[in-house]
Order: C-alpha cells, then structure tokens, then sequence
C-alpha cells in the first residue's frame, strides 16, 4: 500500500506543476510543461474547437509541432481519439488570439484548421461557426482594453446589456463586429438567452456578427473572374456552370441538377447520401479544383474554395434557397457560417446561379435578407450595400465556453 502512496503524491506533484496555473507559460524548463498549454474548449455555432492565446504557443512557423497532436492528429483512423478534435471538419478547428495593436480592432483572431488524417495545419480561410466564440472568449480571458467603454444598455429596465468587440482576422484581413450579452458587476459573457439557432439544441443568448466590407476576402473581388457564371472544365473533358464568388470566404455554387441527379430532394439527397457515393465526391472535388484554378487559388487546398449543390426547390414557402456544403470532401449537416453568408450575398447579385434559383420562385428579384435552408435547419443572411458595394454581412450565431484547463500533447 506504501508504494502505491508514493506514486500518488508523486503523480500528484506532477499534475500540479502544470495545471491550475493562470498565466504559466507552456513552454517552460519542466518536462510536462513544454507537453501542455492553456485553452479554452468552445462551441462556436454549429462547430467546436480550442482556443487559445497566442503567447502560449511557439512562433507560428512553429506549430505544426504542437497543434496536430492536441487535436488527435493525424489519426489514420479519422476519429482523433487521441486528442481534442471530434473527427469531422467541424470540430476539427482552433483559434489563437492575442490584443490587436491595429486602431479599428480589439483582437487579432487566427483560425487553424487541423487535418484530421494527415494533421496538416490550413490557415487559407476563415470560420464564420468559431468567429462568434471568438468576442466572448477574449472578453472573458481579459483580451479586450478598457472593456467598460464597450458596454451599452440594451434594455435598461430587463437588465440586457451587449458588448462589442472588434476582430481584426488575420487569414482574410477583414474586420468582424461581435455584438453579445453580457452580465455582472463585473461584465462578462453571458450565453443564457431565448434565442433557438437550427443545428444546436437548446436556446441561447444572440450573437450579432457583422463581417464589414466582405467581398474579395481570398482574392480581392466579389466575382474574381468578373462573371456571374463560368463554365469549368473537368479533367474528365465534362463541362458544368458554377458561380464563383468570394464574399466572406470563396464559394463554387453549382445547380444539383447539372449533376446529372434528377429529382433530388432534401430527404433523399441528405449529407450521408453523398459521403456514400464516392464517385459523386471525386467528382465535386474535380469541381471544386476547376473553381479553384479559375479564381486564381491553389487547387490543392482543400478548404477553400467549398463547394456549395443548390437545390432546385427550396421545399418551403419559408425558404429563399436550400443548399448543401462540403468542406474536405464532407458534407455539411449545418451550412458554415462564411458559405452562408456568400450564398446571401450571390443571391443577390443578378446572373449568378444563387440568385436565378432564388428568383425562379419569387415574382419579386429584389435584393434583401436571404433565408438559406440547409440538412439542420435554416439560417437568415442581411446584408448592407451601398452604390452596388456590400458595406456588411450579418448573421446570427450562438457560442458558448464549455471548458478551461490545459491540454496535453
């Protein structure tokens, strides 16, 4: 019994050195310590993933050392069991963030995502899902100068007070305005609320997102080749129209009839009927890449551009368009915030597949909010234009921090 004491306090000591901690650097002289870091484990709209401070992390160049293996990667098994991650492309994510020195921004936000079968680091794109855990968690770990000078009165006499933060994102370079409520003497982050987003269970508190001047975040223009359709060749000498348009993040869009899929309905032509069809797969990544190589980006990069079927019917009175998306070769039960709010965008921009399919069930082809449906549900897309340019794109998200501690890896 002795000697099983023994181990104990020195298992004891052990764990103690490195966790519970505030503030202790990752990397310090203790073995344990280099093999772990603080984070933060969230739910950012219908996604998850860490995030963590920049300062606890090695020079950028330097984390494809660590973040892999804190998610479980790579993990020929696609399951990640040995790590953070959830196995899909979804919770498979990270964001770093540290005090932005720039005077339109509060925060510099990093997004990372982890393959999770070869572990390779993609920081092409942005994730508009964690892009709304990213306000609350930096207001809550102290990121945020002078925070009282972002407070304001929502409803006085109910108690509803809403912060703003401003995040400077450093993949795209774009500023997003995260507007969320907050609560306290000392105000902090308050996910209770009566809001009900498709795709997560339960209600929370609204998160107000506001991507400013979105369009040509990848490669400068809304329309990068400057045409509402191209027609894409495909290495099999097949030709398909698609849309490519880069509002947020770059986006192909493409009709599921052109597939040659007839009568595709969104209760036959779900996210596991296209995962089972590996044919259909090596063909919308042959699309994708076509896209890609058109709007002047790296083909090879599997999460940007995404790939977006457009279903003919929207299935509902409700609904101005349905679609499906796929991100490294998944398919989406919940649409990704930043396609979403490129497909409201394409909606609105006359000759592009989103916005024929749209108006080919409204006597009105006016611009406006777009209603997306898609496999979990339906999101709302606003947007603010002036003389033609998209000034802002908003949508509605909910975040909510599930864990604080260390992570080994």
């Amino acid at each position: 019994m002795g000697r099983f004491t023994h181990i104990y306090q020195a298992l004891g000591r052990s764990i103690n050195t490195t966790v519970g901690v505030r503030g202790a650097k990752s990397f310090s002289s203790t073995a344990n310590a280099r093999r772990s870091f603080p984070a933060l484990f969230v739910r950012g709209g219908t996604s998850n993933g860490l995030v963590i401070e920049r300062r606890h992390l090695p020079p950028q160049d330097q984390w494809h050392t660590v973040l892999p293996a804190a998610m479980g990667s790579p993990d020929p098994y696609g399951r990640q069991l040995n790590g953070m991650g959830g196995g899909i492309s979804s919770t498979s994510k990270i964001c770093v963030l540290a005090p932005s020195t720039r005077p339109d921004a509060d925060v510099d936000f990093t997004f990372v995502q982890v393959g999770i079968k070869d572990g390779a680091l993609d920081l092409a794109g942005n994730c508009g899902n964690m892009s709304s855990a990213v306000g609350p968690a930096a207001w809550n770990e102290g990121l945020v100068f002078d925070p009282a000078s972002k407070v304001r009165d929502v409803d006085e006499k109910g108690g509803y007070r809403e912060a703003l933060v401003r995040v400077f994102n450093t993949n795209t370079s774009k500023i997003i305005h995260s507007r969320f409520r907050v609560s306290g003497d000392r105000p902090t982050y308050c996910h209770e609320g009566d809001y009900e987003m498709d795709g997560v269970p339960g209600t929370q508190s609204k998160i107000m997102l506001s991507f400013l001047n979105p369009a040509g975040a990848k490669t400068g223009k809304a329309l990068p080749t400057g045409n509402a359709i191209d027609l894409l060749t495909l290495p099999d000498g097949s030709r398909i129209e698609a849309s490519l348009v880069d509002v947020s993040n770059p986006g192909v869009f493409v009709r599921i009839d052109d597939l040659g899929i007839k009568d595709a309905s969104p209760a036959t032509f779900t996210p596991q009927a296209v995962e089972s069809d590996p044919a259909l797969i090596a063909r919308l990544e042959a699309i994708r890449q076509a896209g890609a190589t058109k709007m002047g980006l790296d083909p090879k990069t599997e999460s940007v551009p995404k790939i977006i079927l457009l279903f003919s019917d929207s299935g509902s009175p409700d609904i101005d368009i349905r679609c499906l998306a796929l991100s490294m070769r998944q398919a989406h039960k919940a649409v990704p915030s930043t396609l979403a709010l490129c497909l409201g965008a394409a909606a609105n921009m006359p000759g592009t597949i989103p916005a024929q399919v749209r108006g080919a069930r409204r006597e009105s082809h006016g611009s406006g909010p777009v209603v997306i449906g898609h496999p979990s549900g339906m999101v709302e897309i606003g947007a603010t234009t002036e003389n033609g340019r998209i000034i802002s794109a908003d949508l509605l998200r909910t975040a909510r921090i599930l864990m604080k501690g260390q992570v080994y890896y």
